[in-house]
């Protein structure tokens, strides 16, 4: 008797430890497929360009970031909402009503999906014309077919969200990009042979955004079935019974109608936060077309120019993705540890957040900008616009500064400086194009970006500093960040002054050539960087306790280094 207690004591606790470790696989889960589906997406951008041009590449980032501020402001608070609600029901064994909640905001996004369709394949020759290029209308056509299906996609991967069950999630979005970007490859190649022009090729390529959407909802639908098929909903091992204690539950007399209502009503707010970075980038839209045109006095120059200022975007966002996932390990001890009342451990976490996102983003905009010419040749062929590039590789530094401090603040509660220091940053990325556009070309657009994340960043920091107390010393943040990023700078020129002569003489084609000085530049400009951070103590060993996953990994390291 006592063994059998002790078997049953024990399955007891295994039942109350699989939620929250099934909770935790779910957060690696879908962390992991983000930074798969973010890589896929950014990488996208360099096939587009080669095989194209840059005037298809152009009109293609002029329509996309218009569509995904149409998805966000759709779509982005639904999933949180139905998770949100589903969850409840499923707490209180109403599965039924957690699939009425399903269908509800399905038929609720459906709506507003077909009529934002609507709004964007009728209405494409007037947004056209809003952005200033005629070319554009047959692009913004093509992606308006996601919208038929992006929404019911949404609320598939909330509601199992609420189940706590992630895998749908991640392998639908992982499935989403990958088509999407066979898809697009595929009709470039296809069209670029029959010789298209621009416009129906840039149509083509944003066209993988309905097949990447259509594969997502593919994958959840199989989900769907399989869940339905055997008799149980995902998460809930005693269906039967839970269904009957559900009946009684208050949510079985909510109409279909009180629903729609709760639902959108919590989501709103959601979308509205959501859709103030696509906002910034949509910027850009509405103003460097047109203001380009004016200045070029051509629709194809404008295109072109377009295309050319938009190449150095992909690596900016491969660097802020790393950064943050970097600083992210940091926001959850935050958290804790301001819910614990231990103001000093979240002043100190905040700080080595703030510190590890200025490092890194520091240098990697130093390095994009010592190498921009070699890693242009590299992956666009020429090295067209390589200062533009060189500028915009600083708002590496300032969008991971940004994203970063947002983070910390939500951890301690500061939910609303976020979205008014980016709201500062639109008006302020306008006014700049508008002003120095005209006056410098696109390196003006780029300067501009700059001076807008930089100030959402630099508002964000004073108001981390005043919830937390953090400071920010001169010899950690400037002077031995200074020192790493000139011997940097001092290898990559001596690198690049040696080599690039000598491969001339060699005769070695020129993209080959750049890109093994691109890739050298960028792994040897990485470690003369890091090493000299350790060395001159911009990071200790007691700073890393903070965060053992980091001390862990650096632990070595800074031994042989003495630190």
């Amino acid at each position: 008797m006592g063994g059998t207690t002790e078997r049953q004591s024990d399955k007891a606790t295994k039942g109350q430890a699989n939620p929250r470790s099934k909770l935790v696989q779910g957060a690696m889960l879908l962390g992991l497929a983000a930074v798969i589906s973010k890589l896929l997406g950014t990488l996208q951008k360099i096939p587009l360009q080669n095989v194209a041009g840059d005037a298809v590449f152009g009109i293609y980032n002029a329509v996309y970031p218009l569509y995904i501020l149409i998805l966000f402001a759709a779509t982005a608070g639904f999933p949180v909402a139905v998770s949100k609600f589903v969850a409840e029901q499923v707490r209180l064994g109403a599965h039924r009503e957690a699939r009425r909640i399903a269908y509800v905001s399905g038929v609720v996004l459906m709506c507003a999906g077909a009529l934002l369709f609507l709004a964007l394949y009728f209405g494409a020759e007037q947004i056209a014309a809003w952005i200033g290029i005629e070319r554009t209308a047959s692009a913004i056509r093509s992606v308006s077919f996601a919208l038929l299906v992006s929404p019911v996609l949404a609320v598939l991967r909330g509601y199992f969200q609420g189940y706590q069950n992630m895998l749908p999630t991640a392998v639908s979005q992982v499935a989403e990009q990958f088509i999407r970007v066979i898809t697009m490859v595929a009709l470039l190649l296809y069209m670029t042979a029959l010789a298209y022009d621009d416009a129906r090729i840039a149509a083509g390529a944003t066209f993988g955004s309905v097949t990447g959407a259509a594969a997502g909802l593919a994958v959840m639908a199989v989900f769907w079935r399989r869940a339905m098929r055997e008799g149980q909903e995902p998460g809930g091992p005693a269906q039967q019974e839970q269904e009957r204690k559900g009946q009684s539950s208050p949510a079985a007399h909510t109409s279909a109608w009180q629903w729609a209502k709760r639902i959108a009503l919590y989501a709103i707010p959601v979308c509205l936060g959501a859709i103030v970075v696509p906002l910034l980038n949509l910027v850009d839209t509405f103003t460097l077309p047109r203001l380009l045109e004016a200045s070029l006095g051509s629709e194809g120059e404008a295109m072109r120019a377009y295309g050319l200022y938009n190449r150095g975007l992909p690596l900016v966002q491969l660097v802020v993705m790393v950064a943050s996932s970097m600083s992210a390990a940091l926001v959850p001890a935050i958290a804790e540890a301001k819910v614990s009342g231990r103001d000093d451990r979240v002043r100190s976490r905040a700080e080595m957040a703030v510190r590890v996102a200025w490092l890194v983003g520091l240098g990697a905009s130093f390095g994009l900008a010592f190498a921009a010419v070699p890693i242009n040749i590299m992956l666009y062929r020429t090295e067209e616009a390589s200062w533009t590039m060189a500028v915009l590789a600083f708002t590496a530094l300032f969008s991971t500064l940004n994203a970063v401090s947002a983070s910390v603040l939500q951890g301690v509660g500061a939910l609303r400086t976020p979205t008014l220091a980016l709201l500062v940053a639109i008006a302020l990325k306008a006014l700049g194009n508008v002003l120095l556009l005209p006056r410098w070309g696109i390196d003006g657009a780029a300067l501009s970006a700059v001076v807008a994340y930089a100030a959402a960043a630099g508002l964000n920091l004073v108001q981390l500093r005043r919830c937390t107390g953090v400071r920010f010393a001169l010899r950690p943040y400037a002077i031995s960040p200074a020192l790493g990023v000139g011997l940097m700078g001092g290898c990559l020129a001596a690198l690049q002054l040696l080599a690039m002569p000598a491969a001339a003489a060699w005769h070695v084609p020129l993209r080959w050539s750049a890109s093994a000085i691109a890739l050298i530049s960028v792994a040897g400009g990485a470690a003369v960087y890091g090493l000299a951070l350790l060395r001159s103590g911009s990071v200790s060993r007691a700073e890393l306790q903070e965060t053992p996953e980091l001390a862990r990994k650096l632990a070595p390291l800074l031994n042989k280094l003495k630190r």
